[in-house]
């Protein structure tokens, strides 16, 4: 039976490869895109919300879905603070999965970071870990934690750090296999198959994907 999917984050490298398999796979008629602005998307499945995400529990019908996806997520640069950057990554995404509760979504998916540790002393990893403590601490039916190693992808802006670290990736892919380089690094559309993947699974509490689970769910269905 077709479901009903909702995804915020869909501008993001990850995001932007998982909408257009949510609007071209089978499994949806329905795919409800929560966004800050506009997509300039026209397609027959796809409704476009423009919504204030301090303002979440205003939307609160649109989780009444069967899949919930969560690719939010942003950078210091552009958040500017560490105060913002974690009302993107960490309060928004919890206040998406109290939602998804309160509607009775059937899974909750989210794309944290393989180094999330609500103990690091890094803050990135530490904000991560805290992120799916948080979640965790809702029991929802079922939540899929994504851990993607560096994702490898054409953004939208240059990262320094990450620029360098994906040209070591580009050098090794002559050398080795993807699968083989997946502790390292992974494509996003590789990351966003395995997440449409996994969504169509029947599936109970929570489950953590390593970016070695990522690459063979992705590889299994090509």
């Amino acid at each position: 039976m077709p479901k009903t999917a909702v995804i915020a984050g869909a501008t993001g490298l990850v995001g932007k490869e998982l909408l257009t398999l949510l609007l071209n796979g089978y499994a949806y008629d329905k795919v409800i895109a929560l966004v800050r602005r506009p997509l300039h998307i026209k397609h027959e499945k796809l409704t476009e919300m423009i919504c204030d995400f301090d303002q979440l529990e205003t939307y609160e019908e649109v989780f009444k879905a069967d899949d919930i996806f969560c690719c939010l997520g942003t950078t210091i640069k552009k958040a500017k603070t560490q105060a913002a950057m974690y009302k993107i990554d960490v309060d928004y995404p919890v206040a998406m999965a109290k939602l998804a509760k309160k509607k009775k979504a059937k899974h909750f998916l989210l794309i944290s970071s393989m180094n999330a540790n609500p103990n690091s002393k890094i803050f990135y990893s530490r904000m991560k870990g805290e992120l799916e403590q948080k979640i965790k601490a809702l029991n929802l039916p079922a939540f899929s934690i994504i851990h993607p190693a560096l994702l490898v992808g054409n953004r939208d802006e240059f990262r320094l750090g990450e620029g360098a670290a994906i040209t070591f990736y580009n050098i090794l892919s002559k050398l080795f296999s993807p699968s083989k380089l997946s502790s390292i690094g992974i494509a996003a559309d590789v990351v966003a198959e395995a997440m449409y993947q996994i969504a169509q699974q029947e599936k109970t509490g929570t489950v953590t994907y390593s970016s070695k689970d990522l690459y063979k769910i992705a590889a299994q269905n090509k």
